[in-house]
């Protein structure tokens, strides 16, 4: 079965011109099919905030209103999605900007307004992994904004990381995936101030372990606990990384079942 890599890009990465243009240059070298998946939670906050919109977070995660669910298909399936795939036709990679709603590529449902209303916010139903796997087989490398629909018109904001974790896993029957999350650290870190600090394996057990002493909270949670979702559904190897480690095959945080 041929190689596909889905790699997860967010954080600050993204939204500063330098990091980003160090991430493609890596990314542009990363050999055979791969999909790129990005955030632009940053960049939203602070052009709602030029907007006189104002932000609101609960447990980290946006609540998305009618205003903001504009501010964000605008910024993540517009500015950030288009500068990244101009980015990348730039090195020779023929990019293709999608988000979930080009054609029908990701659907899902608005999540319940309990016991939070987070607003136009939308679960994962289903991905379309032929349509994935045509866009590959044409020639073309996908770069996916995380903005879906519910198939009935309405657009819904989705978190990135979820994205990525279904992305791969609704081609995992077409391709052999490695799913790969980097960010702004080398990987997941015994302690959060030392960077020399990387666990290299997480199983199961040492996540129980991990989270019930902390070491793992905020952010990193749904980050692993979409990770091992991933691999139960099919997907060969997830793993976390720095940016520029994204084709260095043993660096990083590699989770296993």
């Amino acid at each position: 079965m041929e190689q596909l890599k889905v790699i997860k890009v967010g954080g600050k990465i993204v939204e500063e011109n330098d990091t980003l243009n160090i991430l493609l240059n890596d990314y542009a070298k990363v050999e055979g099919r791969k999909i790129l998946v990005h955030g632009g939670g940053r960049s939203a906050t602070r052009i709602s905030a030029q907007l006189g919109i104002e932000t609101q977070m609960i447990d980290g995660r946006r609540v998305t209103d009618a205003e903001t669910l504009k501010v964000v298909t605008m910024v993540y399936a517009g500015l950030v999605n288009k500068t990244i795939v101009a980015s990348l036709q730039s090195r020779g990679i023929n990019a293709i900007g999608v988000c979930g709603a080009d054609a029908g590529i990701i659907l899902s449902n608005k999540r319940p307004a309990t016991p939070i209303d987070y607003g136009y916010v939308g679960d994962v139903v289903k991905v379309d992994g032929d349509m994935l796997a045509r866009l590959l087989e044409g020639g073309t490398y996908p770069v996916v904004a995380p903005i879906t629909h519910d198939g009935k018109g309405n657009l819904l904001n989705t978190n990135a990381d979820t994205i990525a974790s279904e992305v791969a896993k609704g081609v995992a029957e077409k391709f052999d995936v490695t799913l790969i999350y980097c960010f702004e650290k080398p990987g997941v870190l015994m302690d959060e101030n030392d960077d020399n600090s990387v666990i290299p394996l997480i199983n199961r057990e040492k996540f129980e372990e991990l989270k019930a002493s902390g070491v793992v909270s905020g952010g990193m949670l749904p980050k692993l606990q979409s990770a091992f979702k991933a691999l139960e559904a099919g997907v060969k190897e997830v793993v976390i990384t720095h940016a520029s480690a994204i084709d260095k095959p043993q660096a990083g945080t590699h989770i296993v079942l």
